[in-house]
């Protein structure tokens, strides 16, 4: 086993494609696909299958991609540290719940530490994706919440997969609406005040379990609902629609617009936003940047 050969899965894995993963490390594809074969016969393990949709994962293969990415982590960090040097362009992945604190620090960020040559990802995808992106290395940090209804089944999840949890902040639950909504000249809301607006949440995919939802208070019965993957969408239906959904409440106005306002919500309920790391994966120095970044964006939007 080589860094090379796991560099050659790692990228593979990324482009799901055996040609544009040669085009991409500059190598002819039969040699590619000799070095991934030669791994896969020094392991005794199948990497990958070929199928109509490119290349994929195997089980194992995906098990084995989890401990060559930490390793081809721990390498780079080596580099960093001894010689001072970063191979090819700077990278850096976040996995996060659909927080805009989150993108405006990874704006901050990518304006400071991005220089001339970085490939930088901003995934804002479902909760359990976050969990898996994490420990399989394909993201350094993830962004999700917990409370008193999902902690168990979240915090045993992150075990399971090796990951600990750290609490940004607690917010108290607040309703994401459209400056012009009927609710919106209320100072706060019940969840009777509530009922009569279609309520928005994010898809969750396969793992559509109350326990996985991004918003608080899932349970709640609910005669009219949409839901839907990105962001813009919530926020065009919030408007159009005269929707809600529930949220921390921590919103930025240069990013997503004057035409969304946050009001508090009488719930007995809370929120603790935090971050996720590998538990065996020291974060690296932007890793470590990018948390220092949130924690000044949240003190500033309390203060």
């Amino acid at each position: 086993m080589t860094l090379k050969q796991l560099q050659y899965i790692t990228t593979v894995a990324d482009v799901k494609n055996i040609t544009e993963a040669a085009k991409r490390l500059f190598i002819a594809q039969p040699s590619l696909t000799a070095a991934i074969h030669e791994l896969e016969n020094e392991y005794g393990i199948t990497i990958f299958i070929r199928g109509n949709k490119g290349v994929q994962l195997t089980p194992e293969g995906d098990e084995f991609l989890g401990y060559a990415r930490q390793v081809l982590e721990q390498a780079n960090l080596i580099e960093e540290r001894y010689n001072g040097t970063q191979k090819g362009k700077l990278r850096f992945s976040v996995s996060a719940q659909h927080y805009s604190f989150a993108v405006e620090a990874f704006v901050e960020l990518l304006r400071e530490c991005g220089g001339d040559k970085y490939e930088f990802h901003m995934r804002e995808t479902q909760t359990y994706d976050i969990i898996d992106d994490v420990a399989h290395l394909r993201s350094e940090i993830g962004i999700l919440y917990v409370n008193e209804f999902n902690k168990t089944v979240i915090n045993k999840t992150l075990r399971d997969n090796n990951l600990v949890f750290t609490k940004l902040f607690t917010a108290k639950p607040h309703v994401f609406i459209g400056k012009s909504s009927p609710l919106a000249k209320k100072r706060s809301l019940t969840l009777d005040d509530l009922k009569p607006y279609p309520r928005l949440s994010y898809e969750q995919g396969s793992h559509n379990s109350f326990y996985f939802s991004e918003e608080i208070l899932s349970t709640v019965d609910c005669d009219k609902e949409i839901v839907v993957c990105d962001r813009a969408s919530l926020f065009n239906m919030l408007i159009g629609l005269n929707g809600y959904t529930i949220c921390s409440g921590v919103i930025n106005e240069e990013l997503n617009g004057p035409n969304i306002i946050a009001k508090p919500l009488k719930v007995n309920d809370y929120m603790e936003i935090g971050y996720i790391l590998p538990n065996n994966v020291p974060p690296s120095k932007l890793t470590k940047e990018y948390i220092n970044r949130l924690k000044g964006l949240l003190k500033i939007s309390k203060n």
